[in-house]
């Protein structure tokens, strides 16, 4: 990959930053069996959230949307109404650090880009749950600027997001570049803007504008003083 000049580093958080831990089934059936549903199927539960998540669209990251999420997941496991009772449960779950992990390659890369000096920043489709994991992780110090979907009310792949992070730090967008895990969210939205985007592929190989690991951004990023 040739190299790209550039100021300022932006990343998506879920599935390039963290993931839940050990998985979103498993989580979700934790919380049912601490709730009186014990033993359910966290493999089916992991298929149907991954089923219901493809689905999605014009996904808003409330509560709602969530709710509906969580009902989808435990389809032909419980009713309607036990989802309903769970919901919330779950929903707190997910601002603990324990059901999240950081990907092994984070904090040594953040750690050399801010080094170098880079300056960081995250766009986010989220809820109002990640200011506090952000914190919970120990990741929020590493960034300059955090624009969260819930909060600026529009959802990558729109543009918006990413224009309101180049305002914040005062950047035109040829001097940053957008790393993410969907080539749908980020990097189309990245580019909409002007970004240069780069995919972030954990479970293949290297490419024109993707990496397998974030610790591969250290050798295509330069300064651009």
């Amino acid at each position: 990959m040739d190299a790209i000049q550039t100021q300022a580093v932006s990343f998506d958080v879920g599935g390039t930053l963290i993931e839940p831990c050990p998985s979103v089934g498993s989580i979700y059936a934790a919380v049912a069996a601490d709730n009186g549903f014990p033993s359910l199927p966290s493999q089916q539960i992991d298929q149907q959230f991954r089923e219901a998540w493809q689905r999605k669209e014009d996904f808003q990251y409330t509560e709602p949307a969530w709710l509906e999420v969580v009902v989808q997941s435990f389809h032909e496991l419980l009713p309607r109404e036990a989802c309903e009772s769970l919901f919330p449960k779950i929903y707190r779950r997910f601002t603990q650090a324990d059901v999240w992990r950081v990907h092994d390659d984070v904090p040594a890369t953040l750690d050399d880009l801010a080094g170098r000096g880079f300056r960081l920043a995250l766009i986010s489709n989220w809820d109002n749950r990640l200011r506090p994991l952000l914190n919970e992780l120990k990741l929020a110090s590493f960034f300059e600027t955090v624009t969260i979907s819930c909060e600026v009310g529009f959802t990558k792949p729109s543009s918006i997001p990413f224009e309101q992070t180049l305002k914040k730090l005062g950047l035109s967008p040829e001097a940053m570049v957008h790393v993410g895990d969907s080539r749908h969210e980020d990097i189309n939205g990245a580019e909409a803007a002007g970004i240069t985007g780069i995919l972030i592929r954990r479970d293949h190989p290297p490419g024109t504008r993707c990496v397998a690991t974030l610790s591969q951004l250290s050798s295509i990023l330069v300064e651009d003083w």
